[in-house]
């Protein structure tokens, strides 16, 4: 007879991790198993060279509160902030229980700023620190246009910068670089340790609603290509751009309209330790014009396996494939009756974007150091090398008004009744994990929720709370987890 468990997580990232570690931890006697279909976890966007490992908090990230006509408005920045809030309360709560390793493994506390050139930009620049000096999630925020103040934060911005250029700087030094191939690998390590089977090198092929309310899932061994299937009372689709074949597949009404356009992107990065040394700073700038907001900019601290360097990106890149270690087919292989229309109206609204990946195909390796002297004016070709980074599926969906919309996010897609949920986007995924999976658990599991609300309580403090609006309790929360994550500054 066919295997029947109480969850399958498709996808070994860290998506899955956290929804495992969550479900584990509220109800240990569930039947959970994971599969991945290549030879290990966290391989693809939770790999530490395939994403930025910017612990997303709105400090220095510009296109979480665009500059309009009106006045500039905080509320996006502080939502991201909050969310980013929660996971690193969860963070810290498996830290004490000892699911999680030293800290420093995955986390290391790295400023975070954003850089500004030309009038425009600083008089922005300047209006967004008055605004968010006031909010308590922002505390803590420096803001110069003075070269001695700004090359004391980030010597590499300075060195042989023209004289008379306008420029200004933010700076939060409570920002984190994380690492999340080493937090998905720790997760999962304590999963399977605990009882969690997790299948590596096994490709999930079909989702089938049964009658009895359960999904057949059907698997293969990729060595040997071996078929086999299991049963499972909840799915969750946590495999990035694969997400999308799979809820297709799965046949709910909820996954249609849906379409993904995928950007890969590449960075240069160096570990000259003369260089490395110079800088300590994660450093956002602005988007160029029509460039997508997953493109802005930005020059890095990295701290992978203890060792840290420098990476400066991204530059976009265009593959057909939904994954690194995708099929040159998923991007027509996705084509329905019922995604053309909003894809092809994406196409035809968003020329600025595929004038921009145009430009940024036709990029050498001479001209891409060239725009990291906009921030490095120093940089040496020689110092730089590229490395190819994880693959970005971005939303394409209906839209009532304008017809077809890309979405720079990430969004839950699960049925009705809550059996199936999947996670399609990017950017701030990772960082915001903890509390998409806790909206995800409340809508799939509606009755058992209530009833988790303590545990949960006791994993995220404050779990139900909004951190913001209580100045006193928000610093109380942060000092709090940066004591425990070994990130005080």
């Amino acid at each position: 007879m066919t295997e029947t468990v109480d969850v399958v997580l498709i996808g070994g990232g860290i998506m899955s991790a956290t929804l495992g570690t969550l479900l584990h931890e509220l109800q240990p006697e569930w039947k959970i198993v994971a599969f991945e279909r290549l030879s290990e976890v966290a391989q693809e966007s939770s790999n530490p060279w395939n994403n930025a490992g910017t612990g997303h908090a709105a400090l220095c990230e510009l296109n979480y509160m665009p500059q309009g006509d009106g006045p500039l408005d905080p509320a996006k920045a502080i939502s991201i902030n909050e969310q980013f809030q929660q996971s690193r309360q969860f963070w810290s709560s498996l830290v004490e229980r000892g699911v999680l390793d030293a800290p420093s493994t995955f986390i290391n506390a790295t400023p975070h700023m954003t850089f500004v050139r030309g009038e425009k930009d600083v008089a922005y620049l300047k209006a967004r620190y008055e605004v968010l000096k006031k909010q308590p999630l922002f505390a803590g925020i420096e803001y110069s246009e003075d070269s001695r103040v700004i090359n004391k934060w980030a010597p590499l911005l300075m060195q042989q910068r023209r004289k008379g250029e306008p420029f200004a700087a933010t700076r939060v030094p409570a920002g984190t670089d994380v690492d999340f191939g080493a937090l998905t690998h720790q997760l999962f390590d304590h999963l399977t340790a605990s009882g969690v089977t997790l299948r590596t090198n096994h490709e999930v092929r079909s989702l089938k609603k049964q009658k009895d309310g359960t999904w057949l899932v059907k698997y293969r061994n990729r060595i040997g290509r071996t078929p086999n299937e299991i049963k499972a009372r909840f799915v969750f689709v946590g495999a990035g751009g694969w997400a999308l074949k799979l809820l297709q597949n799965s046949g709910i009404p909820e996954i249609k309209g849906y379409g993904v356009f995928p950007i890969g992107g590449q960075f240069l990065k160096t570990t000259n330790p003369q260089v490395v040394a110079q800088h300590q700073a994660k450093v956002y700038s602005q988007a160029s014009v029509g460039a997508p907001p997953m493109s802005v900019p930005h020059l890095d601290t990295r701290v992978v396996d203890g060792e840290a360097s420098l990476m400066f990106g991204p530059f976009a890149t265009f593959s057909p494939k939904f994954l690194k270690n995708g099929s040159m087919l998923d991007i027509v292989s996705q084509v329905r009756t019922h995604n053309l229309l909003p894809m092809l109206q994406v196409a035809v609204k968003n020329p600025d974007l595929i004038t921009y990946l145009i430009g940024e195909l036709l990029k050498n390796h001479a001209k891409k150091v060239d725009s990291l002297r906009t921030f490095m004016p120093t940089a040496k070709d020689e110092d730089w090398t590229l490395i190819d980074a994880g693959q970005r599926a971005q939303v394409m969906k209906k839209d009532p008004q304008k017809g077809g919309i890309l979405q720079f996010g990430t969004e839950v897609v699960s049925s009705a009744d809550g059996s199936i949920a999947g996670l399609l986007g990017a950017s701030p995924g990772a960082s915001t994990a903890v509390p998409i999976m806790l909206s995800l658990l409340k809508s799939c599991f509606p009755e058992e929720y209530p009833g988790w609300e303590p545990e949960l309580r006791a994993l995220i403090p404050t779990f139900g709370e909004q951190l913001n609006t209580d100045a006193a309790r928000a610093e109380e929360s942060t000092a709090a987890t940066a004591a425990t994550l070994g990130i005080n500054v």
